[in-house]
């Protein structure tokens, strides 16, 4: 009689890095430049992400949209030294923001 047994091999340093890919990596605290609805124009508002946050004109129109229709959006993500100088320039244009 012959009795056949297989093994199953796991190797513990790849199962660990696939349950948990964030162990190794520091995280980075993400902020996020909020823009408001207000009373601008849509296109001064499309103008002053083009300026300002560096978006090129679709992804602005976009944005500018999406915070009328919602009353706020994200429109950019960074660090919070990379986020308060257009912070401060959107503000001093009339756009009302902040940085979460």
């Amino acid at each position: 009689m012959l009795i056949f047994v297989t093994t199953k091999v796991i190797n513990m340093s790849a199962y660990q890095e696939q349950s948990n890919p964030d162990a190794s990596i520091e995280k980075i605290e993400e902020n996020s430049l909020i823009l408001y609805n207000d009373f601008n124009a849509i296109e001064h508002v499309i103008h002053c992400l083009i300026n300002v946050v560096g978006q090129d004109p679709i992804q602005a129109e976009q944005c500018a949209f999406i915070v009328h229709y919602k009353g706020k959006y994200a429109v950019k993500k960074g660090s919070f030294e990379s986020l308060q100088p257009m912070h401060l320039l959107l503000s001093q244009l009339g756009l009302t923001v902040s940085i979460d």
